[in-house]
C-alpha cells in the first residue's frame, strides 16, 4: 500500500480484499486509483516525451491533459513496472472498475436490499431472466442459415461489467409477516424462485468500460446498449460507461444525447476539470466538458454506486 494523496482525495487507501465495511466512499476512490496506478498506469515514449499511457501520443490536447489528471493523482509509475498492452490495460480496467463498484454498491446495501452479483469476463446477457428467451433464438440461428444471414448475432450482448440481482424466496417475502401463502396459486413473476423451473438472476446493470475511447469504440458501446433495450423481456437494466479517455471532445461521442445510455463516468473527473479548467489552452474542451457535466451526461466514479442504487 503506498497510501499517496490525490489532491482532492485522503492520504489513506484501504485494499478491497480487507472486507471493512467501514471505508468511505473517498477512501474506495483513492483506492481504486491507487490500484489503476500500481496495476495499469505507465509512462509511453513518444516524440515530445514520456506521456501517460490512456492518451493519444499523436494529440497535444491528450497528451497536456492526461499528464494534468496523472499529476493530480500523484501517479509515479514504477521503473521495473512492466508496460501493459493496450488489451491487457483494458481487461486490468474491467476488474479493477468491477471491484470499486462492488465495493461501493455493497457499502450501501442499506439503501438497495438483495442479494447481488459482480461479474466481468464478458458475461453473456442470455444468463440474465431479462434475455433468457436468447439463448434459444441464438440454437435457432445456429442451425439455419437463412435466420442467422436475416437475425445476424448481434443481439447477443456481453457487457464487460455485470450487476445481477438474485430472484427472492417465498421465506424472504414473508420475513415481516406473511404475505404469501398456497392460496396464492402461481405467481408469473420471475422475481419469486418457487413458480420458476429455472431460477437466473435478473440483469441489474450493464457497464462498459473504456480506457480510452476512439470514435469505433463509442458506436459500438451505443449499439450494445440498442441492442439491451430492444431485446429485453422485463425491465431495462442500467447501461452505463466508465472511461479513462481524457479529452472531452471523445468524452462527448459517447455522452452527449439521449436514450442510449443512462449515463458515463470518469474515473478522475474532479482532475480532469480542474486540469481544463486551470489550463488556457484547454478553453474548448473545458467548454465541451462543462456541457456535459451541467447537462448530467457525465459524473465521477463515486456517483455511480448511489445511480445502481435508483
Amino acid at each position: 500500500m503506498r497510501g499517496r494523496a490525490s489532491t482532492v482525495m485522503p492520504s489513506k487507501c484501504w485494499r478491497y480484499e480487507n472486507g471493512d465495511m467501514t471505508r468511505t466512499l473517498a477512501e474506495l476512490r483513492c483506492d481504486y486509483h491507487r490500484k489503476i496506478e500500481d496495476q495499469i498506469f505507465s509512462l509511453v515514449m513518444g516524440n515530445g516525451g514520456p506521456y501517460p499511457n490512456f492518451a493519444d501520443g499523436g494529440s497535444q490536447s491528450s497528451v497536456l491533459i492526461a499528464n494534468g489528471i496523472a499529476e493530480r493523482l500523484k501517479f509515479n509509475p514504477q521503473p521495473q513496472a512492466p508496460k501493459v498492452t493496450g488489451q491487457t490495460a483494458g481487461s486490468l480496467f474491467e476488474r479493477i472498475t468491477c471491484e470499486f463498484v462492488e465495493a461501493s454498491f455493497e457499502s450501501i446495501r442499506h439503501l438497495r436490499p438483495g442479494e447481488w452479483a459482480y461479474m466481468t469476463a464478458q458475461t453473456k446477457i442470455h444468463n440474465f431472466a431479462q434475455y433468457r428467451h436468447l439463448d434459444e433464438l441464438q440454437s435457432m440461428v445456429r442451425g439455419n442459415s437463412a435466420l442467422s444471414s436475416a437475425l445476424g448475432h448481434g443481439y447477443l450482448v456481453t457487457p464487460d461489467i455485470v450487476v445481477a440481482r438474485h430472484p427472492v424466496t417465498t421465506d424472504q417475502v414473508n420475513a415481516p409477516g406473511k404475505f404469501l401463502d398456497d392460496s396464492e396459486g402461481t405467481l408469473l413473476t420471475p422475481f419469486l424462485s418457487k413458480d420458476q423451473t429455472e431460477v437466473v438472476p435478473f440483469l441489474h446493470a450493464s457497464i462498459s468500460c473504456k480506457w480510452t475511447i476512439r470514435s469505433d469504440r463509442s458506436q459500438n458501446t451505443r449499439t450494445e446498449a440498442l441492442n439491451l433495450m430492444r431485446n429485453r423481456k422485463g425491465r431495462l437494466p442500467h447501461i452505463v460507461a466508465v472511461t479513462a479517455e481524457p479529452l472531452p471532445m471523445r468524452i462527448a461521442s459517447l455522452a452527449l444525447g439521449t436514450g442510449d445510455l443512462d449515463c458515463v463516468y470518469h474515473l478522475a473527473l474532479d482532475e480532469l476539470r480542474e486540469t481544463c479548467a486551470t489550463t488556457p489552452q484547454l478553453v474548448d474542451q473545458a467548454e465541451i466538458l462543462e456541457t456535459m457535466v451541467q447537462g448530467q451526461r457525465l459524473r465521477d466514479i463515486r456517483d455511480l454506486a448511489f445511480d445502481l442504487a435508483v
